[in-house]
């Protein structure tokens, strides 16, 4: 089965049209499918539009949140609620093209575990343009899983992975970086991108801004995620040694040669210097702590099976 997840916010006048490409592409190829659209707080009758097709489709699944709580809990939502082996998910503002989903499901079929479009020819306004290839090309060599395009709702995944991802904040647009650090195989194909028709664009510029956090802390989980300790820790050594080395040098200076250390701002630095560093390689053994207390509590493993050969009870991870 292939789950369509689609996340929508004030959507109204496009779920209808947006429902009827997405069956339109699904009936046509011959797909097993279901259809989840998750309303993200609407307040302009998208849920009463949903309702309505809802009401004359068994395939048709609605999850409504109480209140706006983001693209990335709604794509969480739809990923925890999809039965399909594949989940295929896009915006819900008509931009992205149903027509593109056979495409990014036979490059899966390929072997990959997710297959993100890329909107080669963009139809936004020219400054969003320019932030967005800003943005992918600073993600691509921060994460290193190169892609053009991490801003595009339309991704294929296989579920195995889609229900792996804990994803908070604005985490939905790392989706590939994040699958990443559990070892998923990456493709990206370029796929159809449409000018919006009705609507307006959430999009403002303060995404920039906390796009740019998310990914100090995708790159912090990639690299150092089981191993904190050694990013807390070789930092507040590199600072404890050198406040040591600062401070020593003026203790030297003060008990041979009688120097006056009162009016030394060089002492306050060697100090904080120390300070911070013990600071930082105590939050770096509290780190592994809550590491452990992570992965032990829940049986969390630090590892992701593919598949398993000769096993009664194989399965892919």
């Amino acid at each position: 089965m292939i789950s369509v997840v689609v996340p929508v916010y004030n959507e109204k006048d496009n779920v209808g049209l947006l429902y009827e490409k997405i069956k339109d592409v699904m009936t046509k190829n011959g797909y097993d499918h279901e259809i989840i659209f998750v309303d993200d707080g609407s307040s302009d009758g998208t849920f009463d539009e949903l309702k309505r097709i809802a009401d004359k489709d068994k395939q048709f699944k609605v999850i409504r949140f109480r209140r706006n709580f983001g693209q990335t809990a709604a794509m969480a939502a739809g990923f925890d609620y999809a039965h399909g082996e594949i989940i295929v998910s896009l915006d819900g503002d008509l931009q992205n093209d149903p027509e593109d989903i056979p495409k990014l499901i036979n490059k899966l079929n390929e072997g990959y575990d997710v297959v993100s479009g890329w909107r080669k020819k963009r139809q936004d306004e020219p400054k969003r343009v320019f932030l967005s290839k800003v943005a992918n090309r600073l993600i691509s060599k921060i994460t290193r899983v190169e892609l053009h395009d991490y801003g595009c709702s339309l991704k294929a995944y296989r579920a195995c992975v889609a229900k792996n991802l804990h994803m908070y904040g604005e985490m939905h647009r790392f989706i590939p970086a994040l699958a990443n650090i559990y070892g998923a195989s990456i493709a990206e194909v370029e796929v159809n991108h449409h000018p919006r028709k009705f609507g307006k664009s959430k999009y403002n510029l303060s995404r920039t801004f906390r796009v740019i956090v998310d990914l100090i802390l995708v790159y912090f989980m990639q690299k150092f995620m089981t191993r904190p300790i050694h990013f807390f820790g070789i930092v507040g050594f590199f600072m404890f040694f050198l406040g040591f080395l600062i401070d020593g040098y003026l203790a030297v200076q003060k008990i041979f040669f009688g120097v006056s250390l009162s009016n030394r701002p060089l002492l306050l630095l060697g100090v904080l210097l120390i300070l911070t560093g013990i600071n930082l390689i105590g939050i770096g053994i509290i780190s592994e702590i809550l590491t452990r207390i992570y992965y032990e509590s829940q049986d969390k493993k630090i590892y992701n099976i593919r598949t398993i050969l000769n096993d009664d009870n194989e399965k892919p991870a």
